[in-house]
């Protein structure tokens, strides 16, 4: 008795620690909701279960999140979901109040899930990682939830988080201690990349691409740690890194297929960099050439309307005299007998 009063004070004091973005509403039924039947069967057909390992990405530009679910075949897309909002532009969040929603790579625990959210249900991004933290990067209560509002947050729908929350909370009692959430400002594809190689983020969203790619290659979630300020992937398990010092040597290493996806989207990348280049230099002479044509066009009306107007008096401050309206009445003829 006295151990089920703690477990309760114990879940309530985690409520609490909640209550900014995700808030607190009064005690409620939705986050113990059962999976729909046709979910379940969605689960199966991919080959896995409701208490399978699963993960998350997130894309902002498209206003995407990914359910993956762990197969015998490696993880599976399971669900995309659209965000209804997400707070301010594409880029990490830096500092406390600047409503920027984070980027990144985050680590998402039972006790970061807010089943009285006065935003229907949440669970916390895990924001600032080991990663914003050496940054000095700020900001508290990050969260995925309902309510299709955000402020600082990834917003869904109340039915997309209730399935979402579903799903963790199933993968939980499966016996898995946590999930990856993975959060990027676009699909790191060359193309995007290029279309944004202006951007004073381009550093660190190459960083996070090294996780992206391993993913995109072996599809399993690679684990990740924090050295030299830097994630690093594929880091050997029980190992912890200092964030802020030089990274070992053992990290730095790089299979062959990722070599070969890395050099390959580095050469599309300078490729649709140079097309990218090429369509502004052509735009922008097009302008110059219409902006020319439109001058010249000018200046001949200019000058059509002096010589017309040189014509009929015009010009040097005298009045041009219309010949239609303004010629002189001839005088009446007298009259002849």
């Amino acid at each position: 008795m006295l151990r089920s009063i703690l477990y309760a004070f114990a879940a309530l004091i985690v409520a609490v620690t909640l209550s900014a973005c995700g808030g607190l509403a009064p005690p409620n039924t939705k986050a113990i909701k059962p999976l729909s039947s046709a979910l379940v069967s969605k689960i199966s057909s991919i080959g896995s279960t409701p208490g399978a390992p699963m993960m998350i990405r997130i894309f902002k530009q498209s206003s995407e999140l990914e359910v993956w679910k762990q197969t015998s075949g490696g993880y599976k897309l399971l669900k995309t979901y659209e965000i209804c909002a997400y707070s301010g532009d594409l880029g990490p969040k830096i500092r406390e109040g600047d409503r920027q929603s984070p980027e990144g790579f985050y680590t998402i625990t039972p006790g970061l899930l807010n089943p009285n959210s006065q935003y229907y249900l949440a669970f916390n991004t895990g924001f600032p990682n080991k990663f914003d933290r050496v940054h000095g990067r700020t900001g508290s209560d990050l969260m995925v939830h309902g309510d299709c509002s955000s402020r600082g947050c990834y917003a869904m729908t109340d039915e997309g988080i209730a399935e979402i929350y579903a799903l963790a909370r199933e993968t939980f009692k499966g016996g898995n201690a946590s999930f990856q959430l993975q959060i990027f400002p676009f699909r790191m594809t060359a193309e995007n990349l290029a279309r944004h190689a202006q951007s004073p983020n381009m550093s660190f969203w190459k960083n996070i691409k090294a996780g992206y790619d391993r993913f995109e290659i072996a599809r399993t979630p690679p684990t990740w740690d924090v050295c030299n300020k830097q994630y690093v992937f594929d880091v050997p398990s029980g190992s912890s890194l200092d964030a802020a010092a030089a990274c070992p040597a053992n990290v730095a290493s790089l299979s062959p297929d990722l070599q070969a996806k890395q050099a390959a989207d580095q050469a599309a990348m300078d490729k649709a960099m140079a097309e990218l280049a090429a369509k502004d230099a052509k735009a922008a002479a097009d302008a110059q050439k219409a902006a020319e044509a439109d001058a010249a066009a000018k200046a001949r009306g200019e000058a059509i309307g002096s010589f017309i107007g040189g014509i009929f008096g015009g010009g040097d401050g005298q009045k041009v005299i219309d010949p239609a309206v303004e010629a002189p009445t001839p005088a009446p003829r007298p009259n002849r007998v």
